[in-house]
């Protein structure tokens, strides 16, 4: 995995996790929990457009070759008996569409602002429902770019033309979500896509407040001057500033095309129990109503969001985050909510050097949806990412086909 890839800003959070030996043994292991037949379930797959990571390979192809890539990503979920692709189209304040407010993405043409020839999304969009998938539009709502130079930016870029609502932080620009004109706008860029094709879902990653860069500071000070009078902390003022953008972008989807879904895929720890008896057995070194200001239970529990997919990226037994455990917790947040609980799954880190012994073996995942069959909350999966589906160096994804998708099934609704 490319170090610009959004997960690898999430694993190197989590600096504080100690590894553990492999995975422990689970009942029933060799004998695969399936769902019945003629249930639904979701059966996801991530592409990553940020620094080219899963499509296009590279920038600067021609459209024709782009086009190529891309329906052979959907060829190959359909291969898989995959039902639903989330497919990046806003990763750094652009677009992978003709949008009116963002220029088109430096990763289609290799240059900020150059319009590639075509447009993806919606050939995304009509080539995935011809295969009977579902197109979900992931978008992250304040990234702006991967370094601190504005000037690298697209003459136009509203970023350019509004430098008071940019913070730059660990090596990177940021919108700044404590600004109600950020949030307005970011929401009217992205409702423009929901506006225009016939999305099945608008999906947000795991960015909102970004992740913690030791000795450096997020600088919201005016913001917080002007606008964080009646809260008792910048804490609280931070995640009611997501809670608003979280709750606004619900609305808006329903405004603008009724029956289109909205999802998140969070870092996978709310909180330690050590900080907060209603969190999780583990002792992850970041969580995300902390850290991110992203108060994830909440929006759940409260059903500001139709479906969740936790990022639970570690193996079964792991000490510090152990999958099992985290299932459960996810499971028990979900249990009486209108909020479909999927799973995000580390398909990426099968195979991969420098991976706990856990990821070599290529029944990990397998059994990850073995376990997770057993929790009724649960209602599928997505795996991280195309690119490794792809590739599937010891046969992971494949020996998840096998034992779990031997047949196809709808996404839930």
């Amino acid at each position: 995995m490319g170090p610009l890839s959004r997960r690898a800003f999430a694993l190197a959070a989590l600096t504080s996790l100690v590894t553990a030996p492999g995975a422990v043994a689970l009942p029933g292991a060799g004998a695969p929990v399936r769902r019945p037949r003629g249930t639904t379930e979701m059966r996801g797959v991530w592409v990553a457009t940020v620094a080219n990571r899963d499509w296009p390979s590279q920038p600067g192809l021609p459209a024709d070759e782009q086009c190529r890539e891309l329906i052979a990503h959907l060829d190959r979920a359909v291969r898989d008996r995959l039902n639903t692709v989330i497919l990046q189209v806003r990763p750094t304040a652009d677009a992978l569409w003709p949008s009116p407010y963002e220029p088109w993405s430096e990763f289609l043409a290799g240059t900020q602002g150059r319009d590639p020839g075509w447009d993806p999304l919606g050939t995304a969009v009509r080539e995935a429902h011809a295969r009977g998938l579902e197109l979900h539009a992931w978008c992250n709502p304040y990234r702006i770019a991967l370094d601190t130079d504005l000037d690298r930016l697209a003459p136009t870029h509203p970023a350019r033309e509004h430098p008071d609502w940019v913070v730059a932080y660990g090596g990177k620009l940021y919108y700044n979500p404590g600004l109600p004109q950020v949030r307005a706008f970011v929401r009217r860029a992205m409702l423009d896509a929901v506006a225009k094709y016939p999305v099945d879902a608008v999906h947000f990653d795991d960015y909102f407040y970004p992740y913690p860069v030791a000795g450096q500071t997020f600088d919201d000070d005016e913001a917080y001057d002007r606008y964080g009078g009646d809260f008792g902390s910048r804490a609280a003022w931070r995640r009611d500033n997501i809670n608003k953008l979280v709750q606004e972008m619900a609305a808006g989807i329903r405004r603008v095309r009724p029956g289109t879904r909205f999802g998140i895929s969070p870092f996978g720890v709310w909180r330690n129990a050590s900080t907060d008896p209603r969190g999780s057995d583990t002792q992850a070194g970041v969580q995300t109503y902390d850290d991110l200001c992203a108060d994830t239970r909440r929006w759940v529990r409260e059903h500001w969001i139709d479906y969740i997919v936790p990022q639970l990226y570690w193996n079964i037994g792991f000490a510090a985050a152990d999958y099992a455990k985290l299932v459960d917790w996810w499971a028990a947040v979900a249990k009486g909510t209108r909020t479909r609980l999927y799973i995000g799954e580390a398909l990426y880190k099968a195979g991969a050097a420098g991976q706990p012994s856990a990821w070599q073996d290529p029944v990990e995942l397998s059994r990850h949806l073995t376990l997770a069959a057993r929790r009724p909350q649960v209602r599928g999966h997505v795996f991280f990412a195309a690119k490794d589906v792809a590739a599937d160096p010891i046969g992971a994804m494949a020996r998840v086909v096998a034992d779990h998708y031997e047949r196809s099934a709808k996404p839930p609704r």
